[in-house]
């Protein structure tokens, strides 16, 4: 059964060439949203919605579910599909369930993004300096250094723009709304990933939200890039939801 990685900001598929090789089911297709290492096609808004539409829209190719696995704004994409169109989902696992909680709020560092002009100024610092810095900073806030050049190689100004877009769109009350129906994620067997590390949620939101959808694993001591930092274990935590999945 098919395996697909959809990675998130601002990131392209590189950043799972630590993890994917660890998967005990396959094949493994990592899939780049429009803007994060794929093209961005003509009239693409880059909205919360249009994202979910268009890995709906891959999806449908395969032609039988997949087992989805989602990071960061992927992780966000994949329980929108979950809650949306369950027939395309056998399995779906997410690390940042914590967004769709009634309570959660963007992080200030996140919300520069969604502000006119400050955001196009912090975009503009992460995506002009060389690549090598670009890297550097990748390394500084957890990703692993060996995906982190290859990350830092795909950023550019079309992956600028649909992070303003995105997350434009994305300010509350937008992701307390999708929220409401996150119970519907749960028509498909659902993990959690909560790496104790990772801030972007506080632990309350991302328990009281993985409740509503599914299982949960914490990863102890691991960050927003867990999987880069310890694919093993982040293996190893998949593989054996999978197990009690079921490989049919």
């Amino acid at each position: 059964m098919t395996v697909c990685l959809v990675h998130g900001n601002p990131e392209t598929a590189a950043v799972w060439n630590r993890l994917a090789p660890l998967l005990d089911r396959g094949p493994v297709v990592r899939l780049s949203p429009p803007g994060f290492g794929a093209p961005v096609p003509p009239r693409f808004t880059a909205t919360v919605e249009e994202y979910r539409r268009w890995l709906v829209t891959e999806l449908e190719r395969f032609g039988q579910p997949v087992h989805l696995v989602g990071h960061d704004w992927g992780g966000a994409h994949v329980v929108n599909v979950a809650m949306t169109r369950p027939e395309l989902v056998h399995s779906w696992v997410c690390d940042v369930i914590g967004l769709f909680d009634q309570d959660f709020r963007w992080p200030d560092r996140v919300q520069v993004w969604a502000t006119p002009g400050a955001g196009e100024e912090a975009v503009a610092a992460m995506i002009d300096p060389p690549v090598t810095e670009r890297a550097a900073a990748l390394v500084q806030k957890g990703m692993h250094q060996d995906v982190a050049l290859p990350v830092a190689e795909g950023q550019n100004a079309a992956m600028g723009e649909c992070i303003l877009r995105l997350y434009r769109d994305a300010a509350q009350p937008t992701m307390a709304e999708l929220g409401r129906n996150l119970e519907r994620a749960a028509a498909r067997p659902g993990l959690s990933i909560i790496a104790t590390e990772d801030s972007y949620a506080t632990d309350e939101q991302r328990r009281r939200a993985s409740a509503r959808a599914g299982e949960s694993a914490e990863l102890d001591g691991l960050g927003h890039w867990w999987f880069t930092q310890d694919p093993q274990r982040g293996a190893a935590t998949i593989n054996d939801f999978w197990a009690g999945v079921g490989r049919e």
